[in-house]
């Protein structure tokens, strides 16, 4: 919180003291975005409080700043403009490089589950950075300024086996991620599933940032009934993944799921396991008291 006022003011945005409390039903370190979810929230108050106002999309990066500056991890701003800019009942397509986000509905009669696993991990701690640095390689050895600028034919001209797999798994997922939003526009919900599905499988096997516990939870769901696709969310290698589900099935997966699954020795939970039906909601902003 005291990165997110210090970002603000550095950016040359009013910010003003406040007393009040901080609350969240977000679990920390699951890879559900909580802390990008404080920063847009504590930015968004710090501005109001000094009666200014910010843009959705500069929140955000103030956001991004808070994570690079202070916190020393080098993530990018997908979590921040979630939280900043998204519209109620849609999920958001968001374009990294010019910051744009567009709205797309999710097909009728699914719901969204979350799967804490009950593991956890800091992300400055895990190998994030590592992968990052293997895209920069990747993109460098292709010539281009961002591996969203190669295709999958130009995958082979990489040597090194490993930064070839990073590659392969960010053209890929591009590719699933316009794929997706495209099923959710035809209110495909079979296809949306198994574009997650697949989605899983090059984050596990050529991204390798799953682990045990991800991988058995999505595994597990993936074979129980209603259920249409499943995979890791977040940074990855412990926390949470995602499933979509038939509606008329929500209530027996999340039965089955809470009542069956484990963490798997080599990966305890420190937590326990709890799944939520959640829907998309708007992004952050201020609600006045009536009192």
């Amino acid at each position: 919180v005291h990165g997110t006022a210090a970002m603000l003011i550095d950016a040359g945005y009013p910010a003003a003291g406040w007393q009040g409390c901080l609350a969240s039903d977000i679990p920390a370190g699951a890879s559900l975005s909580s802390s990008a979810a404080l920063e847009v929230a504590s930015g968004l108050a710090f501005v109001t409080s000094a009666g200014g106002t910010i843009e959705a999309n500069a929140l955000a990066r103030v956001g991004q700043r808070v994570e690079n500056d202070v916190m020393g991890f080098p993530s990018g701003i997908m979590d921040q403009l979630a939280s900043a800019t998204s519209a109620d009942g849609a999920a958001s397509l968001i374009d990294c490089r010019d910051l744009s986000t567009t709205p797309v509905p999710l097909p009728a009669g699914v719901d969204v589950i979350i799967m804490d696993t009950g593991t956890r991990r800091e992300l400055v701690d895990s190998e994030y950075a590592a992968r990052r640095a293997d895209c920069i390689t990747a993109a460098a050895t292709l010539g281009v300024a961002a591996l969203r600028d190669a295709t999958l034919d130009q995958v082979g001209a990489l040597n090194d086996k490993r930064i070839r797999r990073r590659a392969l798994h960010v053209i890929s997922e591009n590719i699933r991620t316009l794929d997706a939003a495209a099923a959710m526009r035809a209110g495909n919900a079979t296809e949306l599933g198994q574009l997650m599905n697949q989605s899983h499988s090059s984050l596990r096997d050529d991204y390798d940032v799953s682990g045990p516990a991800l991988d058995r939870i999505v595994a597990m769901a993936q074979n129980t009934d209603g259920c249409l696709g499943a995979r890791m969310t977040g940074g990855g290698f412990a926390g949470a993944a995602v499933a979509l589900v038939e509606s008329a099935s929500s209530q027996s997966f999340v039965a089955h799921i809470t009542e069956s699954f484990e963490a798997p020795p080599q990966q305890q939970a420190i937590a326990p396991t709890k799944l939520y039906a959640v829907r998309p909601a708007a992004g952050a902003s201020v609600l006045t008291s009536p009192h």
